[in-house]
């Protein structure tokens, strides 16, 4: 069995089939899915998919930096009332993308430190997003975020350095199907070895990121190619595909507390 800890199943692609993709995941063995909160509505709309999986899918709460710039006053309480349902496990996606700059960047971090204080205000995990803007990410965590709090940084795909960093603030890491990308994501490879065994997790970020080294490299991704992206990994780190399933089902299971699946 898999955890997919990053599906974005609200997103339009999946409107025509959603229910067939779910039954496809749960058939190649990849449940529950967690599905990503990217702004207040869509968090709601994640919540509202959820409600009717019972222990199939979970859901985040949160608004990712590039909807920073439509926040309003009543995020932060709209965010907090969605949190008290069971099916939401973790606040986010939330974190600094300087790459595309969407929002404007202080708005950007305003955003994110609050999030962060939500989680915080509530303990529960922090699913966190981060392109090029490490410097300020870090510093957001180091002042706001005590190593106690759960956290993960969703779909690693930095080097060295950060990975490091990540790991001494208590991080989780995220690995997605960009370890299968040849021209991008080589240098993962080398790195998983540094991730502790009981720190690692995988997701897929559906529709998004298809591993290239599938044949449907350039069509949708579901939540079925995390078996492929298991393997991948497995491989790399010389373990059987079952270990590294084992291993990291219990890690996604336990940190976004939903221990009864």
């Amino acid at each position: 069995m898999l955890i997919d800890i990053g599906v974005n199943l609200t997103h339009p692609s999946f409107d025509k089939d959603r229910d067939a993709v779910i039954a496809a995941a749960e058939k190649a063995g990849v449940c529950p899915l967690i599905i990503t909160g990217t702004s207040v509505e869509e968090s709601r709309s994640a919540y509202d998919c959820a409600v009717g999986l019972a222990g199939r899918c979970f859901t985040t709460a949160g608004v990712h930096p590039h909807e920073a710039y439509d926040c309003g006053a009543d995020a932060i309480p709209r965010l907090r009332e969605l949190a008290r349902f069971p099916q939401v496990v973790a606040i986010g996606e939330c974190g600094l993308d300087y790459n595309r700059d969407y929002s404007p960047r202080p708005v950007q971090r305003k955003w994110f430190e609050k999030q962060v204080l939500l989680a915080c205000e509530l303990n529960m995990p922090l699913f966190l997003h981060e392109r090029d803007a490490f410097d300020d990410f870090v510093a957001i965590l180091e002042q706001n975020c005590p190593k106690t709090v759960k956290k993960v940084a969703h779909c690693f795909t930095a080097h060295e350095k950060e990975l490091f960093k990540y790991l001494e603030l208590g991080c989780y890491i995220g690995i997605t199907g960009w370890v299968c990308d040849e021209r991008r994501g080589a240098h993962l490879l080398p790195l998983l070895k540094y991730i502790p065994a009981d720190r690692l997790m995988l997701e897929t970020d559906s529709p998004f990121l298809t591993p290239r080294s599938l044949p449907c490299a350039h069509s949708r991704n579901t939540p079925s190619n995390l078996v492929h992206i298991a393997e991948t990994v497995s491989t790399a780190l010389g373990k059987t595909f079952a270990e590294l399933s084992a291993e990291t089902f219990r890690n996604s299971r336990e940190f976004f507390g939903i221990n009864r699946v």
